[in-house]
């Protein structure tokens, strides 16, 4: 089930944490981190284009709305994107593993945020768990879908 996306909120949060455009991970950290009852999700966007494009990415979800503090980076209507989710993180969870990848790899950027091993594979990028694998192959699959259709209007 997609959630809707909450355009007003997601655009409020963006200019609350001056939002910068290609930071996905961090823009969702720190919006994560002011916004009451957000849970920070990590995992794959379609958005509309000619192909359609398939990119990892990362938003809140807030009472039943997806929260994208990316939005207005991405100048696209809610209609024209779709998420994926792979990984769902409370605000704690979220600081915790932030914490112990500082500790751990302190050379690295510590988002995003891949849970732990096994990993999984998809072409010749490393993932997160079983979830991320399923969530990029359902979005893979969709976005196939998509571009299939937009061929065969043509």
């Amino acid at each position: 089930m997609n959630l809707p996306l909450d355009e007003t909120l997601s655009r409020q949060v963006a200019e609350q944490i001056k939002s910068k455009a290609r930071q996905p991970f961090e823009n969702a950290h720190k919006a994560a981190l002011v916004t009451a009852g957000a849970t920070y999700v990590q995992g794959f966007l379609i958005y509309a284009s000619k192909p359609y494009r398939l990119v990892e990415h990362s938003w809140l979800e807030v009472n039943g709305a997806i929260v994208d503090p990316n939005l207005p980076h991405l100048k696209k209507k809610a209609d024209e994107l779709i998420y994926f989710p792979a990984q769902r993180l409370t605000v704690k969870q979220l600081k915790d593993a932030i914490e112990e990848a500082k500790e751990d790899y302190p050379e690295d950027n510590p988002l995003p945020i891949y849970g732990s091993a096994p990993y999984e594979y998809y072409g010749d990028v490393m993932l997160g768990g079983k979830e991320y694998l399923e969530a990029y192959q359902a979005a893979e699959a969709k976005c196939r879908e998509l571009n299939q259709r937009m061929v065969e209007k043509n």
